[in-house]
């Protein structure tokens, strides 16, 4: 499976190396499945009637992307594409509703998965021989790309369609585990997988990991990267950075949405409307003074914290004046968000100092995991404990992981 490099590509390798225009702190040569794929012209597709899964972030090195690459094939045909939650080109907001489509450039239906329905339908599929994945994650459990590829395999396993995915980096590095596992009953589109909420994997791991915990009858084959090191951070890849959604704005961000995203389920704002979403949190009612001290004292790896007034321009507070924290990540490799994101909770659950802190108990156990709602709010163990608990999942998690690691 995938591609190899030949000696042009190498030479080109090499230089980009010492190239000083690529973005982020390039240190090696990636090859994602899509440009693994390209290299032998879609070879594995060759005869097949496809429907790709994609959006903006799908294009290779070159920046061209799957869809034109595929429609411009000697080998596949391509016949259908289909859109996750931001739809096709990624800028619809936060969950907004899409329609279904047409593509100006190849004149091909774009169906919506995020629409009227999340799984496609058995029309939607018709004529299709096999299913192809294209899409960059950025390493949270409760972000919904990877939701969308379980849905589809599933729909593709009931109608016996292989199913391809042209994997991608992790971009928060493959290495880190945080979080709670999310118990196997809970099944909800923000909330799908048996993993941590920072799971490690790559897309094409999940859906390895997917097919056989839910047993599925699937022929499923997963084009592999080639020279990712999962240490490595994206800017670190060579690759171009593309926000995979409006408010994931670059590396830091998406190291950070792990654990800060979990406000989301509560009445903070976590930074969309502003310069720095997800690097930010706060509401008009929060004593930002004293929950910075509150954070500082405890003295987390990799990360500072300050106080910093904010008015968001949509979301929550738009147009309010917001009193919040702003982080600057000091170590990437160092910063763990889940445990900024249980220190904070831990604090404003002293309704003396935070009386205004809601949350929204069902959306709570969704993102952040139920067993975090029931520490944090109904054993109120102290944080160093719930850390710890959620350690121990890790771990756990970490060996079960081992057998569905591509890298």
């Amino acid at each position: 499976m995938g591609a190899f490099l030949t000696k042009g590509l190498c030479a080109f390798a090499a230089a980009a190396l010492l190239c000083p225009c690529l973005p982020g702190r390039a240190r090696a040569y990636v090859l994602t499945g899509l440009d693994a794929a390209e290299q032998h012209d879609f070879e594995q597709l060759a005869g097949k009637r496809v429907g790709i899964i994609t959006n903006q972030t799908g294009v290779d090195r070159a920046g061209r992307s799957s869809v034109d690459a595929l429609f411009a094939s000697g080998k596949a045909r391509l016949t259908a594409i289909f859109s996750p939650e931001h739809g096709f080109r990624g800028n619809a907001a936060d969950g907004e509703l899409i329609s279904n489509s047409t593509d100006p450039v190849t004149g091909l239906p774009i169906y919506s998965l995020y629409g009227k329905t999340r799984r496609p339908t058995p029309a939607m599929l018709a004529g299709i021989d096999v299913l192809v994945f294209d899409i960059q994650d950025v390493g949270a459990r409760f972000y919904t790309y990877l939701t969308t590829m379980a849905l589809c395999m599933e729909e593709a396993a009931r109608l016996k369609i292989p199913f391809v995915v042209l994997d991608r980096p992790n971009p928060i590095s493959g290495n880190v585990l945080e979080g709670p596992v999310l118990a196997r009953n809970i099944q909800d589109f923000t909330g799908y997988f048996p993993v941590p909420v920072r799971h490690g994997l790559t897309a094409g791991e999940m859906a390895l990991l997917h097919k056989d915990v839910r047993g599925l009858n699937l022929d499923l084959s997963v084009v592999k990267l080639q020279g990712w090191d999962r240490s490595s951070y994206y800017d670190e890849t060579g690759l171009a950075w593309i926000n995979p959604s409006p408010n994931i704005r670059g590396v830091d961000a998406a190291i950070m949405y792990p654990g800060i995203g979990g406000f989301e389920a509560t009445n903070m704002a976590v930074g969309r409307g502003t310069d720095a979403p997800f690097l930010w949190f706060g509401a008009p009612w929060l004593d930002a003074q004293r929950l910075v001290r509150t954070l500082n004292e405890a003295n987390l790896a990799g990360v500072r914290f300050y106080a910093e007034e904010k008015t968001p321009a949509m979301d929550i507070y738009a147009g309010k004046l917001c009193r919040g924290v702003r982080m600057e990540i000091l170590d990437r490799a160092a910063v763990r968000p889940m445990d900024i994101f249980v220190r904070a909770v831990c604090a404003l659950r002293e309704k003396k100092f935070y009386g205004g802190f809601r949350v929204s108990e069902a959306e709570f156990r969704l993102t952040a995991g139920n067993n975090v709602y029931k520490a944090v709010f109904e054993s109120k163990e102290a944080p160093e404990k719930i850390i710890s608990d959620f350690s121990g999942q890790c771990a756990d998690f970490g060996r079960f992981r081992q057998r569905y690691l591509l890298y």
